[in-house]
């Protein structure tokens, strides 16, 4: 009897305790086995003011020089965005253009890496007698912006062309205990300038097939502030350490008095 009345007491106060958990905790919602990730959604599409790397490898070397030269101004650009010196890179333009040396001006607005790869390989064609060149296409000064909630807000550049909310919010050092996880905005441009805003619930299963989950180049992710945070703000460190004091000390009088209400039925 002794057993069961330790066993009941534990069980009621982990039940008290993790009443606030699950607000914090990213997955309260998942089960064993969760939703795979949607890969159709994953789309990162060229946009204009990318900086893309464009690389041409071939067996013919004279072929493929021309399109891999090295230019002092934009490899000091590309050197400052990734810590090491970087082929000729390519802005595009307000109008979603690149000119390459002998093809000329390419619009690429709206492409993603694989299609323009594949543009690019066909426009080459003529030039190589040997056999087609190897096309390598980068996105250089891809970036997100975190803000809101985290514990270290910014702007954070990056090489994952592939990455995820959860991965963002990695980079700022993960959302602080005042962060609501089932209200993170996205805000999004897409490849014609049009703003669109995505409203991410962390704490739902179905955060993987949200438009938001992977993140495009210059996403802006806002943590909004939680009910507590707001209190903070509005009553001011005292008050803020009174109502918190009060709150430990309702939830020990909850505990205590489950506890006596457990041992008074198991005697």
């Amino acid at each position: 009897m002794k057993k069961n009345s330790y066993l009941l007491i534990l069980i009621a106060g982990l039940t008290i305790s993790c009443s606030t958990v699950t607000d914090i905790a990213y997955f309260p919602q998942f089960d064993k086995e969760i939703n795979t990730v949607n890969e159709t959604l994953y789309n990162v599409r060229i946009k204009p003011k990318d900086l893309l790397s464009i690389t041409v490898v071939s067996s013919e070397p004279e072929a493929s020089r021309r399109y891999n030269l090295f230019t002092p101004q934009i490899q000091e650009l590309t050197r400052s965005l990734n810590s090491q010196p970087t082929i000729q890179s390519y802005l595009v333009d307000n109008d979603g253009n690149i000119e390459l040396p002998i093809l000329g001006i390419l619009n690429v607005k709206g492409l993603n890496t694989k299609e323009l790869e594949s543009l690019i390989e066909k426009r080459l064609k003529p030039f190589f007698t040997e056999e087609m060149p190897i096309i390598t296409i980068r996105i250089l000064n891809y970036s997100v912006n975190v803000l809101g909630e985290v514990l270290r807000p910014g702007k954070f550049e990056t090489t994952n062309e592939r990455m995820t909310i959860f991965e963002g919010l990695a980079l700022a050092g993960d959302m602080t205990i005042y962060g609501r996880r089932d209200n993170v905005k996205v805000l999004r441009e897409d490849v014609n300038g049009e703003r669109k805003i995505y409203t991410v619930n962390l704490s739902d299963k179905n955060v993987f097939n949200s438009p938001a989950y992977f993140l495009e180049q210059n996403d802006v992710v806002y943590v909004e502030p939680n009910q507590s945070r707001a209190n903070s703000s509005k009553y001011g460190a005292a008050e803020t350490y009174r109502i918190s004091t009060l709150s430990v000390l309702i939830s020990l009088a909850t505990l205590a008095a489950t506890i006596y209400s457990i041992t008074r039925i198991t005697r």
